[in-house]
């Protein structure tokens, strides 16, 4: 598989520099390029492509959150990963607004914080311990519905609230993985929710697991 392009967007130039160097070290990994801001970050974003940006929450100019926004509409192949020291429900609940793909903080080694964006370009959402609690107490609007799912599709929606990609979700199921995208599609839109982000938090709200 080829590298994940990543740009880093970051305020402080001692942390931004330092996270694009340590993860330029990893395997998998290739920084493409960094961003002061969040303007720049956008700026940036639309003319190297990268696959993840690891985004701050707080930024001058333009903050990380509607970086995020702007970047989801007009780059939706791009995951957005928040990379912060900023673990308020406040920010979390409107980085996934955003669009975000995860959130994390900054005390976490190069070597997970690699693993992560490998992840999040795969597909898995990517959350700090501290902050999944909070996700699931904070996060309280998404759609409820009434809608009864199939067989197959509890099977779907449960494997991704445990974290499972559509490869991993494929492979358990004994499927292909077009058919589980097909899966995940179908849930997303007879429940009216917006991602798997959402159809796990479904899960969870709904004591599906």
């Amino acid at each position: 598989m080829s590298d994940v392009r990543v740009l880093v967007a970051d305020d402080q130039r001692l942390i931004r520099e330092g996270v694009a160097s340590l993860l330029g070290l990893q395997p998998g990994v290739v920084v493409v390029g960094v961003a002061e801001d969040g303007r720049e970050a956008v700026e940036r974003a639309l003319a190297l492509t990268p696959d993840v940006v690891l985004m701050d929450v707080r930024m001058p100019v333009m903050d990380g959150v509607e970086a995020t926004s702007l970047l989801r509409g007009r780059l939706p192949e791009c995951r957005i990963l928040m990379l912060t020291t900023f673990d308020d429900e406040e920010y979390v609940v409107a980085a996934l607004r955003g669009g975000a793909s995860g959130y994390l903080l900054k005390d976490l080694p190069a070597a997970e914080l690699a693993q992560a964006v490998r992840m999040v370009h795969a597909g898995v959402d990517q959350f700090a311990p501290a902050i999944t609690g909070r996700l699931l107490g904070a996060v309280r609007d998404v759609p409820r519905s009434d809608v009864a799912l199939t067989r197959r599709e509890l099977d779907v929606i449960r494997l991704i609230a445990a974290g499972a990609t559509n490869r991993e979700i494929a492979a358990r199921l004994y499927v292909s993985e077009g058919t589980v995208k097909n899966h995940v599609s179908s849930i997303l839109a007879r429940l009216g929710l917006r991602d798997r982000t959402q159809a796990a938090i479904y899960a969870h709200d709904h004591g599906l697991l």
